[in-house]
């Protein structure tokens, strides 16, 4: 069967993730991070405290090596090779890892500053993000489209039919918070970040980490990798790196990222990193696509058969 592995973003981590597989799997890709980045990876994912984990700047690489971590004993297992490799948001790092594209030092020192570039891009409390849901695409467009301030409110993760996150200003939130109801959303809930991730308030953080990407060795995927900005593989260096800087003010489309992996012909899907929000998503994209979340160890021997079918 032909499968890929998806790797989450920021949102799926906690303390003691990963906690389902043996510490002696895990422990050495923390401690390997650990060394790259002069703090103790493996104490903070173990034991907090959760304040710490969730700032931007230590969850980014944080998630990244518990990523590489599952994907190490993932391999270990001998599955036959993935058809192609996806990361939501920060988890585009993590894939391009896998698919031996970045140096692992590389991408946590790219992601610690990814982090702290998106914390100082916009004073904390002044954006943030919401999710909307029940309305399409579409109708998302065209509710962020009638704000009536100057502010910043736009779309920036399609993560499921009728599930669409938006980012902006304070007072842009605000109003949609507001008004969204009244415009047919079913809900729109203010989620617990301070960063705008993913909109054009993020424009100054990309064009500093570009500098940081344009000295850093990056090599043709081994496994394709399917970028968040239109669902299509990279394979000259230039142009990942390009996807990498217009990853971090352009909107993450997921829904078209796994109807793009379906339609080339991809029939599981395995999440390979803490917990399971993408196998959620999965089962709202489309009927019927097998999804299966690795962060368990049961679960890991499931997904060896699947894959060996």
């Amino acid at each position: 069967m032909k499968y890929a592995l998806l790797f989450p973003g920021q949102g799926s981590q906690a303390v003691g993730m990963l906690g389902k597989h043996a510490v002696t799997e895990i422990e050495p890709t923390f401690r390997e991070a650990s060394d790259v980045l002069g703090w103790d990876v493996a104490k903070l994912v173990g034991e907090g405290p959760a304040e710490e984990l969730n700032r931007t700047e230590r969850t980014q690489p944080a998630l990244l090596a518990a990523g590489i971590a599952l994907w190490r004993v993932w391999r270990k297992q001998e599955p036959p090779s993935p058809t192609a490799l996806a990361g939501h948001s920060l988890g585009e790092y993590t894939a391009l890892v896998a698919a031996g594209s970045l140096r692992f030092a590389d991408a946590l020192k790219l992601v610690e500053l990814r982090g702290q570039l998106m914390q100082a891009a916009v004073p904390e409390g002044t954006g943030g993000m919401a999710a909307v849901l029940g309305l399409d695409d579409e109708q998302i467009e065209a509710l962020c489209a009638r704000y009536p301030g100057d502010g910043v409110l736009e779309p920036v993760n399609y993560n499921s039919p009728g599930q669409v996150v938006v980012a902006g200003d304070a007072a842009a939130l605000d109003w949609l918070q507001a008004n969204g109801k009244a415009n047919g959303a079913k809900l729109v809930k203010r989620l617990p970040v301070s960063v705008p991730s993913h909109c054009s308030l993020m424009r100054n953080a990309a064009d500093a980490l570009a500098e940081r990407l344009d000295q850093t060795s990056v090599q043709p995927p081994a496994i394709p990798v399917f970028h968040n900005l239109d669902a299509k593989a990279r394979v000259a260096p230039d142009e990942i790196r390009q996807a990498l800087k217009e990853q971090l003010y352009r909107p993450v489309r997921w829904t078209q990222t796994i109807r793009a992996l379906h339609a080339d012909g991809v029939g599981a899907f395995l999440e390979c990193g803490p917990g399971s929000v993408l196998t959620g998503l999965n089962k709202r994209i489309a009927d019927g696509l097998q999804s299966l979340a690795l962060d368990d160890a049961a679960n890991l021997q499931q997904a060896l058969t699947l894959a060996r079918s």
